[in-house]
């Protein structure tokens, strides 16, 4: 695809982008930003962009993930550290439920069912979870990008089932 037909294609995507962005954001004038950086960002990736990919599909994943980078960074501005703290000694007030003996039951249980997956499950599952990307899982287990995405997917309906108690 040429330039001007990727101009033209995402220029007729602007109104997708706009309802998308407004779900996201609930608010038009983010919604607004939104939709204008990722227009900027499309344009400026469009070397990445591969002819036979969904090209509606792309553009919203691209608005999806600006929007997520967005959220972290807005969390992370308003966290906001007390320097007179003594860190050692905090005192932090148990909401997780996880210090609790039922919470720390909870956690024996879940380890207890991640731990019971076909390692083909528990490897990729457990890298996902700890923080690797899907591409990273790939790369690090030498199969290929899809099969950890449905490996990821297998564990996680198997561990829905096996910890249907929890829900």
């Amino acid at each position: 695809m040429n330039a001007s037909q990727f101009q033209k294609k995402l220029l007729s995507m602007q109104e997708n982008m706009m309802n998308f962005a407004l779900m996201l954001t609930s608010n038009k004038e983010d919604a607004q930003d939104l939709a204008q950086d990722t227009t900027l960002k499309v344009l400026d990736n469009r070397d990445k962009f591969i002819d036979n990919i969904n090209f509606r599909g792309w553009v919203l994943t691209v608005m999806r993930n600006i929007f997520i980078n967005n959220y972290h960074k807005f969390v992370r501005m308003q966290t906001v550290v007390d320097q007179d703290a003594d860190l050692y000694n905090l005192d932090v007030p148990n909401d997780s439920g996880f210090g609790s003996p039922d919470g720390v039951y909870q956690i024996q249980e879940i380890t207890k069912a991640i731990n019971g997956l076909s390692e083909e499950l528990k490897v990729p599952f457990s890298l996902y979870v700890s923080g690797y990307k899907y591409t990273e899982i790939a790369e690090k287990l030498k199969i290929p990008l899809g099969t950890v995405k449905s490996r990821i997917f297998l564990a996680r309906q198997e561990l829905r089932k096996v910890l249907e108690d929890f829900r």
